[in-house]
């Protein structure tokens, strides 16, 4: 059994309805996202405040402590309890995170929307991570995962404004997180990880949104190798996924996609002999 701190279930609902007038003039209820603020403490110290759906905020938080490289392991923290009527979640520790101050001094705005802030070094650590080769993904599981992802039932079919990450298992979703902010739903899935004891070797990370520096690196810090997104990428991203050499994969919607990096990684399916 994998540790898990004390936790509160306080997720909100994901969608609720509102009236608009189409352009006939009718009304017509209308499914929108949640957002809801959401101030994160750790031993009664404020360290941000983050934008979110709240379909799963005690995994965002403890996967943003996590992918920001404040607390090392889920063993550190004793509990989670997310209060909605003061839109906090208060976290506790074991022992109290060492320097918090002056390792969230440092801040980097990022290009992600919702919350986009990452603590410290953004290149910090890079050099140290190494990801398996032992692992090889199929082009055919590659479409058999995008085909899983297309039929997911999901906040976006209802509502849209939202971005979606699922975690799998060649084409086996695992856990499917949408949030306001992509880099909500990456840290929601990170929380989920430690709090399952799933470890990243041989998953698959898949995200609707764009393959940026931060979210190469949150994918590799998290150990998974193979990162695909329907979106397309940047020019740090992709030198930073060549760096740590993950298998990156974007542009992916239906048997279309662009391998960019790790192609060792790969298997594309052998093409048919012509007699």
């Amino acid at each position: 059994m994998a540790y898990k701190p004390q936790l509160s279930h306080a997720a909100r609902p994901a969608t609720y309805t509102v009236d608009a007038r189409d352009e006939t003039g009718a009304i017509v209820p209308t499914p929108i996202a949640g957002e809801h603020p959401l101030t994160l403490y750790v031993d009664k110290k404020e360290v941000i405040t983050m934008m979110t759906l709240g379909a799963a905020p005690e995994a965002l938080a403890l996967g943003f402590l996590r992918n920001q490289r404040l607390v090392k392991s889920i063993e550190e923290i004793v509990a989670v309890n997310v209060d909605w009527e003061v839109n906090a979640v208060a976290i506790t520790t074991r022992n109290g995170l060492e320097d918090l101050d002056a390792r969230t001094e440092k801040r980097t705005a990022t290009t992600g929307c919702g919350q986009g802030t990452v603590f410290g070094d953004l290149m910090e650590d890079i050099d140290s991570i190494k990801l398996t080769d032992d692992v090889k993904l199929e082009e055919e599981t590659l479409f058999a995962l995008l085909n899983a992802v297309r039929l997911h039932e999901s906040i976006y079919k209802q509502a849209g404004a939202v971005h979606g990450c699922a975690l799998a298992k060649g084409s086996e979703i695992l856990t499917f997180v949408e949030d306001v902010g992509r880099h909500n739903a990456v840290d929601a899935i990170a929380g989920w990880m430690w709090l399952e004891g799933v470890t990243g070797e041989d998953k698959v990370f898949y995200t609707t949104g764009r393959l940026t520096s931060e979210m190469v690196i949150k994918a590799a810090q998290m150990g998974i190798p193979f990162l695909v997104s329907r979106s397309g990428l940047t020019k740090m991203g992709h030198e930073i996924a060549e760096k740590v050499g993950i298998t990156m994969i974007g542009r992916a919607v239906n048997k279309h996609y662009l391998l960019f990096t790790g192609e060792h990684r790969f298997v594309k399916k052998a093409a048919l002999a012509h007699g």
